[in-house]
């Protein structure tokens, strides 16, 4: 080429560049997924649309409700414990659970967290596989979603519910990836209104914990025009470096209806009027910060699969 630029006879050269169609997924009803638009995820999967890290880790994200996770547009990103068997009644991979091959629920002691309307719609969010002519698309094409149902919004449950995907990522982590999963993120599109971090010294500190083995943690905050810094919120008035704590937005990038702070609240995203997938394998039009907070989580844990060794290493650490 410089060879070519440097010759006197020649007015212009460049190299003849290879180019490529964006990345906008053939699924039929993305056209109505706004958010999209809004936070440019096409530019984001014009460099990546999920499902590993740059060193070949699974990425996981884990949501703290029950997910019907069987149909089409979210069964491929079902995340499934692969070192564990089936209603065999033993803990074949040395976790402290038995039999807990699609995820856990603590309330019953067993894998059964498949169900319900609204984890199935924040489930879209997230990673509602892309491109494979179905439905929608979610923040992630490719990202295995593990559901841990909670009982209830105690904090004992709380606790013993984000217990399950820490012991599984430090699991992974002690084992260099032999066994356990790589979770990066938590999703809570639930809360306490009012609730005050003061009250909840064990839950809050949780997310401290959890962010020692390398997960973040999203949670939704209320659903209401207030200031969270002045009446609180649990979780997302926790004040851990590693809850993000999120806010609803529309398409005009404005929250409306939600929960503002300029201390407690990290993140807008949006949440009003969104289309995400829903029970029975159609799609739904739905509005609050509990579907503002798992497309942050999706897209954190797009940012996990960014194709950097260096970054995948960092990880690690």
């Amino acid at each position: 080429l410089r060879a070519f630029q440097t010759n006197a006879g020649i007015e212009m050269a460049q190299n003849n560049h290879i180019g490529k169609e964006r990345s906008i997924p053939n699924d039929p009803n993305y056209t109505l997924q706004w958010q999209h638009q809004n936070i440019d995820s096409e530019g984001a999967w014009d460099v990546t649309t999920g499902g590993l890290t740059a060193l070949g880790d699974t990425i996981v994200v884990a949501i703290i409700e029950n997910v019907d996770l069987v149909y089409s547009d979210l069964a491929a990103n079902a995340w499934h414990n692969i070192h564990e068997i089936a209603n065999n009644g033993i803990d074949d991979d040395g976790n402290g659970y038995i039999d807990d091959v699609r995820g856990w629920n603590p309330g019953t002691g067993n894998d059964n967290v498949y169900g319900g309307p609204h984890g199935t719609e924040v489930a879209g969010m997230i990673g509602a596989v892309g491109n494979n002519g179905l439905q929608v698309a979610g923040a992630n094409w490719h990202v295995k979603m593990m559901p841990v149902q909670y009982a209830s919004s105690v904090e004992s449950d709380v606790i013993a519910a984000y217990t399950y995907p820490l012991v599984m990522r430090r699991l992974y982590n002690s084992t260099a990836g032999a066994s356990g999963a790589f979770i990066v993120a938590t999703n809570a599109s639930w809360g306490v209104d009012g609730g005050q971090p003061s009250d909840a010294p064990l839950w809050c500190a949780m997310y401290d914990t959890l962010g020692t083995a390398g997960i973040l943690n999203c949670g939704a905050t209320a659903n209401n025009n207030v200031d969270i810094d002045v009446v609180g919120d649990l979780p997302t008035a926790c004040p851990s470096d590693f809850m993000i704590s999120v806010t609803a937005t529309n398409s005009s990038d404005n929250h409306t209806f939600s929960g503002y702070g300029l201390t407690t609240i990290d993140v807008g995203a949006p949440g009003a009027s969104v289309v995400t997938t829903s029970l029975g394998g159609g799609i739904a039009t739905v509005s609050g910060t509990s579907f503002a907070s798992p497309l942050t989580a999706g897209v954190i844990a797009l940012l996990y699969s960014a194709p950097c060794a260096n970054l995948a290493a960092l990880m690690h650490y």
